[in-house]
């Protein structure tokens, strides 16, 4: 079977073209056709002669997947489906926000966290993605050039995946590759710890931490490696680290009725954040299968959000996007897509 190039780093390609006995700046011009000009065929690297070509298409191809599927929300929201190369499928999902459009992408084929809200979880764990199958959903979504902001919110727990999610990053971020700002990028977590500092020494990107609930034992309830890697372990860990210019923290809080909803949460999290610039991300819950909880009231939701603001914590609430196609936060499952239109 033919290795891809795409998901490989200049660095990579420099080793192949060594090999190969191609001219040295061959390794910029591959990089080039594959990451700027976004071809999916050797053989349309047309600065490269036809014997190298030839050459370079014995053992590789450029590689990536196209969607499966797609369905459109009536927000205008845009779920897709990839197949992987471990022969599960993925999902990926385009969230247009005025001038902004954001790609919401996956990093693993089902989880190993096992949160009980979360229908990914539920999958099991399927399989690591490659960084050439995370680039190819950014690279064959029809919104490729409109992109504003990339999110590893998708499918699986990034940090279990940290070596393929850090070349995909610096795919992104280098001037070999896309040359975006590590602005544009945000990696959600639950906060694996040896490997979120790893993150946090190796890339420049925002982070972003799935907490949900301040009580260590609330927590563990419904995310069971609260218990491998305690949320107090993560907080003194981004507390060594600089969070007052370019890169941002964020914490991501899904609000359920009744369970971490109320004053004394609201009260414990204040306490728990005071000191960090860092904002909270409020969000709404939305209903999966042979699950007991509801999302909060939006009135509770609002009353939350204020006492937040009023502590001096930067608070939003999160718009619900997608939801009728099963593609909102929470919902990814990796199924053939059975709501929206086919395309």
């Amino acid at each position: 079977m033919k290795k891809w190039l795409l998901g490989l780093t200049h660095n990579d390609i420099k080793e192949i073209v060594c090999s190969l006995a191609l001219p040295s700046f061959a390794s910029k011009q591959i990089c080039d056709w594959i990451y700027k000009k976004g071809v999916n065929e050797i053989s349309l690297m047309t600065n490269l002669s036809a014997v190298n070509r030839d050459k370079l298409s014995e053992s590789y191809i450029v590689g990536g997947y196209s969607p499966i599927e797609t369905a459109d929300s009536a927000d205008g929201t845009k779920k897709y489906l990839f197949p992987s190369l471990n022969g599960s499928s993925v999902e990926a999902v385009m969230i247009p926000d005025e001038e902004r459009a954001t790609l919401c992408i996956s990093s693993q084929s089902g989880c190993k966290m096992g949160c009980k809200f979360c229908m990914t979880g539920r999958m099991g764990f399927k399989g690591n993605l490659s960084s050439g199958e995370i680039i190819s959903q950014i690279m064959n979504v029809r919104e490729r050039n409109d992109l504003t902001n990339i999110v590893f919110m998708g499918m699986g727990e990034p940090l279990d995946n940290i070596d393929e999610v850090l070349k995909s990053t610096q795919i992104m971020t280098s001037g070999w590759g896309f040359g975006w700002s590590p602005k544009r990028i945000t990696l959600s977590t639950i906060g694996v710890s040896g490997k979120l500092k790893r993150f946090l020494d190796e890339s420049k990107c925002h982070l972003a931490i799935s907490l949900h609930n301040p009580f260590s034992g609330e927590r563990a309830q419904l995310m069971p490696m609260q218990k491998a890697w305690p949320l107090e372990e993560t907080l003194n860990l981004i507390k060594q680290y600089d969070f007052t210019g370019q890169r941002r923290v964020s914490f991501e809080y899904i609000m359920f009725s009744g369970w971490n909803d109320t004053k004394r949460h609201a009260d414990a999290l204040i306490r728990m954040l005071r000191g960090l610039e860092c904002r909270v991300n409020l969000i709404r819950f939305h209903q999966i299968p042979d699950f007991l909880f509801k999302s909060s009231p939006d009135a509770i939701i609002d009353n939350f959000k204020e006492r937040l603001s009023n502590a001096g914590i930067i608070t939003t609430v999160r718009a619900s996007r997608g939801e009728d196609i099963l593609a909102a936060c929470g919902m990814l499952s990796g199924t053939h897509i059975k709501t929206g239109e086919k395309q």
